[in-house]
């Protein structure tokens, strides 16, 4: 995979600001959940397409309603971008569902409920080992 050259690091951080302000301000769709982040914008080298990582907070009902709303309203939001971003070409939008920030979430719970069972467990050793001292301090 090619890196990105300082440039097109630029125009994919212009474009995912601007593409956040349109979806949060602008799209009127009911659809649109307003818990929806754009959390990443991947502008092709050649300014023809933008891969737009979305990530709705909420339901899997809700997730599905807000990408149908995306999709849906794809024109109107590169047209608002045109608009307020003045680029050679204005990509074409394809939006996708972004699940790592839930997926970081579920992992971070999971560590939590090991390690609360750990420090349990260590206490529940702690508790019987106290135990056992003072039965022996008793014989």
């Amino acid at each position: 995979m090619r890196k990105n050259s300082v440039k097109n690091t630029r125009i994919n951080e212009a474009v995912r600001a601007e593409l956040s302000r349109i979806i949060s301000r602008e799209v009127k769709d009911p659809r649109i959940s307003m818990m929806t982040t754009v959390t990443a914008a991947v502008v092709a080298p050649d300014l023809k397409t933008c891969r737009v990582m979305i990530s709705v907070l909420g339901s899997e009902e809700e997730k599905q309603e807000t990408m149908a709303g995306l999709k849906s309203s794809a024109k109107f939001i590169r047209h608002e971008l045109a608009v307020s971003l003045n680029l050679r070409n204005t990509p074409e939008l394809h939006f996708y569902l972004d699940e790592s920030i839930e997926y970081g979430v579920m992992m971070s719970k999971k560590i939590d409920d090991v390690m609360q069972a750990e420090r349990e467990k260590k206490g529940d050793a702690a508790e019987e080992a106290d135990e056992e001292n003072e039965q022996d301090e008793e014989d």
